[in-house]
């Protein structure tokens, strides 16, 4: 399995990444801290999960060299006009403590407020001017995803999606391969309803000798996809990170996939509908 994914931009990120919401406060920067020492090497906030301070203090407290950490966050709803999402950009940076972002995201489309491909072309220019690495779109559609690209001619690097069994993803993940777009799952293990229990998850976990959840994580990676699964707890981080040592056969990987619902989301978040300001 690929310890990085290249990006269609040429930049590389780690192919597992350490989700950030909702650690905040002091327990918030001693869970990033921990995950840095255990090796995680992608570090994925928002403007909204209202801890970018705790997760550039973390960078600095760890010891870890700025350059052998990638730092995503998000331009939230709020700010999709093309002058916000750079002044938004721009107070990330000074929030963080840092001089660059390794990969920034539009958090939603928000498509009532309509101003996304505006915040796109901040995106574009912000990567012109250096102050980003790499850029992409978290929850969008095959629609929006579309526009963004016919309006610019820029296909964003990645796309961070809701996946986890329940929610495979199948439809977007094809899209993404399609015209060379990353796909990042966030909550990957599904939060409350992790199907650790499901006989396709379980079963893998007792015959390859390894815990439900390193399964579903080694299902991810089988499928191209670059989880961030979040814990606070360094064991389980440290458990979280250890998908090497065996591979899951196609019929495993397919059985997973197979528990894919309908009505699979966590909550309400369709991104033709919801709207996160």
């Amino acid at each position: 399995m690929p310890t990085t994914y290249t990006l269609n931009d040429g930049n590389t990120l780690p192919a597992v990444g350490f989700g950030t919401y909702p650690l905040r406060g002091v327990e918030g920067l001693s869970a990033v801290t921990s995950a840095l020492e255990v090796g995680y090497r992608l570090l994925d906030t928002a403007v909204n999960y209202g801890n970018e301070r705790e997760v550039g203090e973390a960078l600095r407290r760890s010891g870890v060299p700025r350059e052998d950490v990638a730092v995503v966050s998000k331009i939230p709803g709020r700010h999709h006009g093309y002058d916000d999402a750079v002044a938004s950009t721009e107070e990330s940076l000074r929030t963080l403590g840092l001089d660059y972002l390794d990969l920034h995201l539009i958090h939603w489309p928000n498509p009532r407020v309509g101003k996304y491909v505006e915040a796109w072309r901040a995106l574009v220019d912000l990567r012109a001017r250096g102050l980003v690495r790499s850029i992409g779109v978290s929850n969008f559609t095959e629609e929006h995803l579309t526009r963004i690209i016919d309006e610019t001619g820029v296909t964003p690097a990645v796309n961070q999606v809701e996946l986890h069994p329940y929610f495979p993803q199948q439809q977007m993940r094809a899209v993404h391969d399609r015209v060379g777009i990353r796909t990042v799952a966030w909550s990957p293990l599904g939060k409350r309803q992790a199907p650790f229990a499901e006989p396709a998850v379980a079963g893998a976990a007792d015959r390859h000798g390894v815990t439900p959840g390193r399964v579903i994580l080694r299902w991810h990676l089988q499928l191209g996809n670059l989880p961030i699964p979040k814990s606070a707890d360094p064991a389980r981080q440290r458990q979280n990170l250890d998908v090497d040592g065996f591979t899951l056969g196609d019929d495993e990987v397919a059985a997973i996939t197979a528990l894919g619902r309908s009505d699979g989301r966590l909550f309400g978040g369709d991104p033709v509908t919801h709207e996160e300001m």
